[in-house]
């Protein structure tokens, strides 16, 4: 039996740990850590830290290569293939280092539940033939880490707010009845394919992090700002992790490079 725990860590900052996150990791025989392009090295730095920090020399961990998204496929067809190629990873280092099975855990970067695959991998961890319990430890997520930067709440007064990506958004536009966005997963600045008329954004990379850089104001003031800073940054760093809201009618007030 493999006893999988999904932990969010936050979003960069070792402080995001709640004491739950804590203990699921000082309970693991094993802990799984992601090791993708040489560029994103500092994330790999940050999980091994993390597991250093609380479990000192006794910390057991293996790394395991991440497959790379076919980008020629099919979007879906891509992210199939992708999640069944990271669950083989897993199963392939589980099998080296906890033979007989036992505890793991793997340090998911903001929280499992909210524009994650963990889950979805972790479904398919178990196609071998092997028994496998999944428990979730939910973590601060980038949203969070977004308005408390910025001071500000998520949602406007007595509305909804939607939450998406910036595949989608880019694609179809503003959703209809909506005046609050949170966007995600943006690679390719989808804020500029919006109407920015009465819009505010703000925006955030490396939430929590030493390196955090925020940007708002009026859209039509601050867009072309946010698309050089993230361009710059992610040159930079060599990745990036931001994300953005986006309100109408909101009040516009200075545009700010906090």
């Amino acid at each position: 039996m493999i006893e999988l725990s999904l932990v969010g860590i936050g979003t960069g900052n070792p402080d995001h740990l709640t004491r739950a996150a804590e203990a699921a990791i000082r309970a693991a025989d094993l802990v799984l850590l992601p090791r993708k392009r040489a560029e994103t090295r500092e994330l790999l730095d940050l999980r091994a830290g993390i597991c250093a920090g609380l479990l000192g020399a006794a910390a057991r961990t293996a790394t395991f290569e991440v497959p790379v998204r076919d980008p020629g496929a099919p979007y879906l067809d891509g992210v199939a293939m992708w999640h069944a190629a990271i669950a083989a990873a897993w199963r392939a280092a589980i099998a080296d280092h906890l033979p007989q099975g036992g505890r793991v855990a793997l340090l998911v970067w903001g929280d499992p539940a909210l524009y994650d695959s963990s889950l979805r991998i972790a479904e398919r961890l178990g196609a071998g033939g092997q028994a496998v319990s999944v428990t979730v430890v939910p973590g601060i997520t980038s949203l969070q880490a977004l308005a408390a930067a910025h001071a500000i709440p998520l949602t406007a007064l007595a509305a909804p707010l939607l939450v998406t990506t910036g595949r989608r958004l880019g694609a179809e536009g503003w959703p209809a009845g909506i005046d609050t966005v949170a966007v995600m997963l943006d690679s390719s600045c989808a804020f500029e394919s919006v109407d920015p008329r009465d819009v505010t954004i703000w925006w955030g990379a490396y939430l929590g992090m030493p390196q955090q850089a925020l940007r708002s104001g009026p859209l039509r003031a601050v867009a072309a700002s946010i698309r050089d800073a993230r361009t710059l940054l992610r040159a930079q760093h060599g990745w990036i992790m931001d994300c953005y809201l986006l309100r109408r009618d909101a009040a516009p007030g200075p545009a700010s490079g906090r």
